[in-house]
């Protein structure tokens, strides 16, 4: 089975090499190429820890206040709870790995699901869905949580995650989207 994922909006690609599963929740182990300019923004996990490990180009990694410029061989990784970003600033795409340790289930779905979308034309040129109820509930399983005074968006996110579930959305994108 290809595991190899393609977000037609972001340019980037995902191949899940180890997942929560294959390795009893001790790690998720993700590949990616990321666009010329692209990235996530800052934010911080409570229950896994990402080690950036750059394998071709140049990745930047925000980890608290402090930006690693990655080159081929070096690596990042931001514990707990910690606020951190990545991004390509060149103009060329860059390859890297991310492992979750331990494991997540749900940042695997939400990856799936997310990429699915945007093949779909369900979000918006940013990459964000379009329906608030399906970004709540992959912001939820992605277990990403916002910084500083952008934690007062997640009470709304939890509520409308919440109507995800209670609605089947959850289900039905999980049946349409993931693959393994």
């Amino acid at each position: 089975m290809d595991r190899k994922i393609y977000n037609p909006v972001q340019k980037d690609y995902v191949t899940f090499l180890a997942t929560a599963a294959e390795t009893h929740g001790a790690r998720t182990l993700v590949e990616v190429e990321l666009a010329a300019k692209g990235g996530v923004g800052i934010h911080y996990h409570k229950t896994f820890a990402e080690k950036f490990d750059c394998l071709e180009g140049e990745l930047k990694v925000q980890v608290g206040k402090t930006v690693h410029t990655l080159q081929a061989g070096q690596s990042a990784t931001a514990h707990p709870g910690v606020n951190h970003r990545f991004f390509n600033s060149s103009d060329k795409p860059c390859k890297f790995q991310v492992e979750l340790t331990p494991a997540s289930r749900g940042f695997e779905q939400s990856l799936q699901i997310g990429y699915g979308l945007a093949r779909d034309g369900e979000v918006r040129s940013n990459g964000i869905p379009k329906n608030p109820l399906a970004l709540a509930w992959l912001f939820e399983i992605s277990e990403s949580n916002l910084p500083g005074w952008r934690s007062i968006f997640e009470f709304i996110l939890r509520w409308q995650a919440k109507r995800a579930r209670a609605t089947g959305m959850d289900k039905q994108l999980i049946e349409k989207y993931v693959k393994f």
